[in-house]
């Protein structure tokens, strides 16, 4: 059955940023799909929200508070995972972001960023997602089909104004997300990493700059919905298809690709 292709019963997958409003919404959409999951975060008691809500909706998940910075954290959560699970699958990296420090200020020069916020938001994105596959590849099973899918943005191919670094940044996770595809593939490794490019989704980090106190678009948010062509913002749950698709049988010959989830965003041209 087509329906079994998409199927994540009996594996394991491990989101991290699992707290947010993306990785929250993709963590209960891999449960939903059959998988196992667990949850990684800074915050703990965030993590613990979300795993106590996929534990009510039925579902079994672990939750594990930790930086994705650092490397002896990232292992004390394999292990703990391995434990519970037996393996690890599936890894989404979904930690990640912009910082304050390295936006451009309304009426601000570019030359103003400080290089120590380009590192920041560097480290974030990019060791952010390198760190986690290094540590949690190991524990991929050879046989299991497993499936590494990286969280990219609009910013990566197409110059947002004021986010620069973040940009950088994400252009790094498209250019490992194709080096290790090719790289695990030509060894052997049944491991496919792919990522996914969100169009402008609403969350914690960017709401501000979106959508003003009273509720109204600010003039970033329309300027985003006039480029548009589904002349709106995305939900987070509407990512779960094609992150759930990634990690499955049915996607079993793709591998080191980048998919658009973005309204339509990175294909119009603005005329």
């Amino acid at each position: 059955m087509a329906t079994d292709l998409f199927s994540l019963e009996g594996r394991v997958a491990l989101v991290t940023g699992g707290s947010g409003a993306i990785g929250s919404a993709l963590a209960e959409g891999l449960a939903q799909a059959g998988a196992r999951v667990g949850v990684l975060a800074r915050t703990v008691e965030r993590v613990d929200d979300t795993v106590r809500r996929l534990g009510e909706s039925g579902h079994d998940a672990i939750g594990i508070g930790a930086d994705v910075l650092d490397e002896a954290a990232l292992e004390a959560a394999r292990d703990a995972i391995v434990s519970r699970f037996g393996s690890i699958d599936i890894l989404v990296n979904c930690a990640g972001g912009n910082i304050a420090a390295a936006t451009v200020p309304d009426g601000a020069s570019a030359f103003d960023v400080p290089i120590e916020a380009y590192r920041d938001v560097v480290d974030l994105n990019l060791l952010g997602t390198l760190l986690p596959i290094r540590v949690f590849g190991a524990a991929m099973r050879p046989a299991a089909g497993c499936s590494i899918v990286n969280v990219s943005s609009m910013a990566a191919t197409s110059a947002i104004t004021r986010v620069g670094g973040y940009g950088a940044a994400k252009a790094a996770v498209e250019s490992i997300t194709r080096w290790f595809a090719v790289e695990l593939a030509r060894r052997g490794a049944d491991i496919r990493v792919n990522a996914i490019a969100p169009g402008f989704v609403v969350g914690d980090q960017n709401r501000m700059l979106l959508i003003g106190d009273d509720g109204d678009l600010t003039p970033r948010g329309r300027t985003i919905i006039e480029r548009t062509p589904l002349a709106r913002f995305g939900e987070p749950e509407e990512l779960v298809s094609t992150v759930v698709w990634l990690a499955s049988d049915g996607a079993r010959f793709v591998t080191g690709v980048v998919v658009p989830v973005d309204g339509g965003f990175s294909a119009f041209a603005g005329v």
